[in-house]
């Protein structure tokens, strides 16, 4: 009776592929492994390219994707922060001619905004708060944080789970699969959207967030930047990268997803008087799904030594070609 239901060769290696790709996707996070303790106002017009690129001091704060997660060499304590040498903080410090004390990296892989006021622990050692290296005298401060608190790679992860169940049931029944299993998972309770809710939620963290960045460092020019693009516009192009497993409704969810997060980003920051720095269209055309010498994240089966879903060296380089194109600095690193 089974054997009339039984997958055929191409099938099974895409159902393979998607528990592959669910075991990998649902061990990333936006960084190494983190716990946490428990979690204990200017406004103005939003800063644009600067005139003139602006001296240091300068501190980058934010998460795995400003840290440089896996991408060598890694530098810096504790080493659970998973900073790279080569990160985008790095490389505009770099380029702005920022050395020694006039450049701190206090980023770390695993950040979510309680971060930045309170102590946070990973495997590899303890990171003080991260605001902690503001002072009065900086004068630059890019922040790449908000993802870890809207659960960004919890719904990618999600995605791939209802991608799996839904792959399974359809070769099962010999149905059609469902055109956006995951968009139905986070509107099925209440027909409203959970992951809108989240990234809602860590807009006003961020908010606060930002409130105490510009009480710390008041002569700062401060801005939020964005998280590079992560899928295609078009679907089709991941077929070769992510096989028929997870359907082409879905992969338009996290897009859709991802331009919520980085709206968000982009208000909140707005709405606090600083500059935004846009790294989704610059990597236009570089996402996961793009060739290995092209890509700048890494899709969920990475190059040898690098982080699933994450920037690969060519991705901070383009970040930080964005940020000093920003700060009117030129843009190349």
């Amino acid at each position: 009776m089974l054997e009339s239901i039984r997958p055929t060769q191409g099938e099974c290696v895409d159902v393979r592929r998607a528990g592959v790709l669910l075991g990998l996707l649902l061990t990333v996070g936006c960084g190494a492994a983190t716990t946490h303790p428990p979690s204990p106002a200017p406004s103005g017009t939003a800063a644009t390219a600067s005139a003139a690129p602006p001296a240091g001091p300068y501190v980058a704060l934010g998460d795995s994707y400003t840290s440089g997660l896996q991408i060598e060499p890694q530098v810096g304590t504790p080493p659970g922060c998973a900073r790279s040498g080569v990160n985008y903080p790095s490389l505009v410090a770099k380029a702005l001619g920022l050395a020694g004390g006039a450049f701190t990296d206090a980023s770390c892989s695993g950040a979510r905004t309680r971060d930045l006021t309170g102590a946070q622990r990973t495997d590899g050692g303890t990171n003080a708060p991260q605001l902690d290296a503001l002072a009065p005298a900086i004068r630059l401060v890019t922040l790449g944080i908000g993802g870890n608190d809207a659960g960004f790679i919890d719904v990618i992860g999600q995605c791939a789970k209802e991608s799996v169940k839904q792959t399974l049931l359809a070769d099962l029944t010999r149905t059609p699969a469902a055109e956006s299993p995951c968009r139905t998972y986070y509107t099925a309770e209440n027909g409203q959207d959970q992951v809108q809710r989240k990234v809602d939620a860590a807009g006003e963290r961020l908010a606060d967030a930002l409130r105490e960045v510009r009480r710390r460092a008041p002569q700062a020019k401060v801005y939020v930047v964005g998280y590079p693009a992560l899928l295609p516009a078009d679907a089709a192009a991941c077929t070769a990268t992510l096989g028929r497993s997870v359907p082409a409704g879905d992969i338009a969810f996290l897009v859709e997803k991802e331009r919520q997060l980085n709206a968000m980003l982009r208000q909140r920051a707005e709405a606090a008087g600083v500059g935004y720095v846009d790294t989704f269209a610059a990597s236009a055309g570089h996402d996961m799904c793009a060739g290995e010498s092209t890509r700048w994240v890494e899709p969920p089966f990475p190059a040898a030594g690098l982080a699933p879903v994450h920037p690969n060296a060519r991705g901070q380089q383009g970040m930080a070609a964005a940020v000093l194109r920003t700060l009117g600095a030129g843009g190349r690193p």
